[in-house]
């Protein structure tokens, strides 16, 4: 297998290379080995995920110039061996350091280079073709008009309203999109931002690839180095990320925590969403107002750059590319004025499924659980409980309603059936009757 150079982080032949100095990768191997004791060369250089030979190297000696270790022993021949231990000196001057950011791990990358290589491997430059979104959203019964428009959403890279009644599909039609974007990204475990350490890999939302998991279909493999390739290991290779929030929501999380304890920050969502897709699930149900939560998009949508704040007041602009996706059962003009929706280029409405819709997704559902569609049952079902009570379908009814067949049927300890009385049995605790006396 080959690969294309370009697509990922060359390993950095030098100190400069990195775009650190050697102060401040010295700075991070003392806190490293006061955090782990003693360690040999390879495995200092190891943790922070830089190359011995042409990089750790050169700090490690800089560290026994300023008298801060010391070499006990060697396991082998070569310098990679040493063995490193914290002199008193360095003891001390690792606790201050601690003291004033508490960050060990893989060395960041400066924001500088962070930020050319999300604009670089953007996900506008990586179109998902009409065959690729049916392909994603196969699982799902939608309409021609409906596939039409979201194709081209997507596509844009900008942002998209997906509104509609609720139980319609909204959110699984995002999180389907998110699941099969094309490619994958290199993203940094940390970012330096003038002095300022900025943790951005999360394992909670960032799934890194190899060549057992990146799978053919969204052509990520093209994006691993073969093993004869050097790349700098301060980058993971992850799938185009899929971050969701909902309610919890505030506008806290969409800026830089800063954690009090270890001294260093952690990247915002949209931050670690950079090269995917972030979705905003449920907009209008979180504790901040959503006016408030939309305004905070106004610059980043507008710039592609997001503007955060240190905890001293420092504003850092970071990148912002992020096809970011509101859902909601509200109406889009309940939520902003007309110069906001402007802005936002797409407003997708998500519809109740035609009679036709609702019965291939009946279908659908029916089949997967081994239960015999009756066309008879189902005209019983349209009547009874839609058509009399004036009640609009939802994409959600058929996979309720069915599963209301199942658990009648392990009550019962017989074959799931699709009849007018287990309809009966099913819907009347689900449904809530508008006759009813207390409604």
């Amino acid at each position: 297998m080959s690969s294309d150079p370009i697509l990922f982080p060359p390993q950095p032949r030098s100190v400069d290379e990195t775009g650190l100095s050697v102060v401040t990768l010295a700075h991070l191997a003392l806190k490293t080995l006061y955090v782990h004791g003693s360690l040999l060369a390879h495995e200092i250089a190891d943790i922070l995920k830089l190359p011995y030979a042409t990089v750790m190297d050169d700090v490690m000696e800089y560290l026994r110039r300023e008298r801060l270790v010391e070499v006990r022993g060697s396991t082998s021949v070569g310098k990679a061996a040493y063995r490193y231990a914290l002199l008193q000196r360095g003891q001390t001057r690792a606790r201050e350091l601690l003291n004033q950011n508490g960050y060990v791990g893989p060395a960041p990358v400066t924001l500088e280079a962070y930020t050319e290589r999300v604009y670089a491997q953007s996900l506008a430059g990586q179109p998902m073709s009409d065959e690729a979104l049916r392909r994603a959203l196969a699982p799902l019964v939608l309409s021609e008009t409906l596939i039409a428009q979201l194709g081209p959403a997507i596509n844009s890279g900008k942002t998209v309203f997906l509104f509609g009644n609720v139980g319609n599909g909204k959110t699984t039609i995002a999180e389907l999109i998110g699941a099969n974007l094309p490619g994958a990204i290199w993203i940094p475990y940390a970012i330096d931002a003038d002095g300022h350490i900025i943790r951005l890999f999360d394992t909670r939302h960032h799934r890194p690839l190899t060549e057992q998991t990146a799978g053919v279909r969204t052509g990520a493999l093209r994006y691993l180095p073969i093993e004869s390739e050097k790349y700098d290991q301060r980058w993971v290779l992850i799938r185009r990320p899929v971050i969701i929030a909902g309610g919890e929501l505030t506008l806290k999380n969409l800026n830089l925590i800063f954690d009090p304890v270890t001294k260093f920050y952690e990247a915002p969502y949209q931050l670690k969403a950079n090269g995917g897709m972030f979705l905003v699930d449920d907009l209008g149900r979180q504790r901040v107002r959503a006016q408030t939560l939309l305004n905070r998009w106004i610059v980043p949508l507008e710039k592609r750059v997001d503007h955060l704040t240190l905890a001293g007041g420092q504003r850092v602009d970071v990148p912002f590319d992020v096809l970011l996706i509101f859902a909601t059962n509200l109406k889009p003009e309940d939520l902003a004025d007309e110069a906001y929706l402007r802005r936002i280029r797409y407003k997708i409405y998500v519809p109740d499924p035609t009679w036709d819709e609702y019965r291939e997704i009946f279908k659908r559902e029916a089949a997967q659980r081994n239960i015999t569609y009756s066309e008879s049952a189902m005209q019983y079902l349209i009547n009874e409980y839609y058509i009399k009570p004036q009640r609009p379908p939802r994409g959600a009814h058929p996979r309720d309603i069915v599963e209301g067949l199942v658990h009648l049927a392990r009550f019962r300890n017989t074959p799931p059936q699709m009849t007018k009385e287990t309809i009966d049995l099913a819907c009347l605790p689900y449904f809530l009757k508008k006759d009813r006396a207390d409604q």
